[in-house]
């Protein structure tokens, strides 16, 4: 008897073994959610027939020795704002609630092409706006350690379904910490690709220029394992850089703190609102790579300070050109009240979208209005190009950067009402975005309320074999271990849910 492989290469191993099937994977997830879900609320939509048969063909292939690749079989959730063909794509909101994509999105047919079933589509803030995943239209994700508090955001759903044993691994996207500020508060590993290594092309845009989608896993190596899968070239998003790919999993085998010099940004120490907890289990992550034999190095980010206010400039003026096309005329909700174009303008978007939504539309349309572009946004844009030089500056120095993925752990559900001390929850992931850079987030320590800290090691742009080798190093020798079934969900249902794989 045992239970659904916790990570990939877990489940990959037991199919090769042929010690389990596609079929048995899947239904212990469609089971594991059925018995998790009602509580945390992961999971926005679930097609069980057609994961089943998903999972049918792929057992039948690899029979006949035609398997896809080593990852044929294996079930992984999509943040539902990713196009997937025939299946829902709200981005939780209800001006989508009854959309359906006629097409997929470049990561998801990669995915399909290697063979893993795609299992749930994951809850998110109404177009992955938002850090606590409050914002859906729909329901509100909760945190497996601590139901009364939230998962993070915007890629909530997403971080909550791994970290509570519903799918191995699931994608979200990050547009300024979208899947490393969830991973920090779920314990799990988020990764965010430097901008244009993943195709954008069928994921539903936020901001353009800021938007990139990434993993969350239950470890590096499983991170790699679907960067891998995910990133590469694609013509058909012209911000998609034409690179050849690494494969990401096999450098993990270098991983070594021989010459490694681990940044120590000041600034990001100095923020206020800082925990000491959060401070005191960052400053131990230092210690680990120290005592490995890594360097560590003081480096200077002066223009931090600046980054949450270029950053919501500059999201929310692409946000509010990029949300233009839910008008209530070419797809999506269309209030039938409305009795002129105006007023279905008006009347649509005012019922399909929520609070934050409308709040950053507005934010935006204000920035780029007529004798406010100059004084906001293309002064944003300058902050953007002075902290994309200091990054570079720092990694003059250094191979990675250290520190906190968020400045507190996971906070209760409804604690946090001010939208600005809201938005300083993303000050230590925002810069890396503005920048283009990548970033990964592992877990490193538990919080006085038994929340896990996640640890963010930042890299340039296309360094993520160093941020990867980097976590993977910690990942191996740190005496933090993140015993996923002390979470009160998996317990309650832990008993009952062994399932014979």
């Amino acid at each position: 008897m045992s239970i659904l492989p916790k990570t990939l290469h877990e489940a990959a191993d037991a199919l090769a073994a042929g010690s389990t099937t596609s079929l048995a994977l899947c239904q212990g997830a469609i089971d594991r959610i059925a018995a998790v879900d009602p509580k945390v609320k992961a999971i926005l939509s679930l097609d069980c027939e057609g994961v089943l048969q998903a999972a049918a063909e792929s057992d039948e292939r690899r029979a006949n020795g035609s398997a896809l690749g080593r990852f044929d079989g294996v079930p992984v959730a999509l943040k539902d704002n990713m196009a997937q063909n025939g299946q829902p794509c709200t981005c939780a909101s209800r001006i989508l609630e009854h959309f359906v994509s006629p097409y997929n999105a470049t990561v998801v047919q990669r995915l399909l092409d290697r063979g893993f079933v795609l299992c749930g589509r994951t809850n998110l803030d109404e177009f992955a706006m938002g850090s606590s995943t409050e914002n859906s239209a729909f329901q509100r994700t909760a945190n497996p350690w601590n139901l009364e508090c939230v998962p993070g955001g915007s890629s909530g759903g997403s971080a909550a379904a791994v970290a509570a044993g519903e799918v191995p691994a699931a994608l979200g996207s990050d547009t300024g910490g979208s899947i490393r500020q969830p991973a920090s508060f779920c314990g799990v590993v988020g990764l965010k690709p430097s901008y244009g290594r993943v195709s954008r092309y069928g994921l539903v845009a936020y901001a353009s220029s800021l938007d990139q989608i990434g993993p969350l896993t239950n470890n590096v190596r499983d991170a790699a394992i679907l960067l891998d899968a995910i990133g590469g070239h694609d013509p058909l998003d012209s911000t998609s850089l034409n690179l050849p790919m690494e494969q990401f999993e096999t450098t993990l085998a270098d991983a070594s703190p021989k010459g490694l010099r681990v940044g120590i940004p000041a600034e990001f120490f100095e923020v206020e609102g800082l925990r000491d907890d959060v401070r005191e289990a960052i400053e131990k992550v230092a210690d680990t790579f120290r005592a490995l034999g890594a360097e560590t190095v003081p480096v200077h980010l002066p223009h931090t300070k600046y980054a949450i206010a270029a950053y919501y400039i500059i999201a929310t003026a692409e946000a509010s050109a990029n949300l233009a096309r839910f008008d209530g005329i070419r797809y999506g909700f269309r209030d039938p009240r409305a009795e002129t174009l105006l007023e279905t303008y008006r009347m649509s978007r005012a019922g399909g979208f929520g609070r934050e939504v409308k709040r950053r539309i507005i934010l935006g349309t204000y920035v780029l209005s007529s004798g406010y572009h100059d004084a906001y946004y293309n002064r944003a844009q300058k902050v953007r190009t002075l902290i994309r030089q200091d990054y570079d500056t720092a990694f003059e120095s250094c191979d990675v950067l250290l520190s906190p993925a968020s400045p507190f752990p996971a906070f209760r559900a409804g604690e946090i009402t001010d939208p600005l001390q809201m938005y300083l929850a993303d000050i230590y992931t925002i810069s890396a975005n503005l920048a283009g850079n990548c970033g990964i987030s592992v877990p490193c320590a538990f919080s006085a309320e038994g929340l896990p800290i996640g640890a963010q090691l930042l890299g340039p742009s296309l360094g993520e074999s160093a941020v990867l080798r980097a976590a993977h190093l910690y990942e191996q020798n740190a005496d933090f271990d993140a015993d996923f079934s002390a979470g009160p969900v998996l317990a309650a249902v832990e008993q009952g849910l062994n399932h014979e794989i």
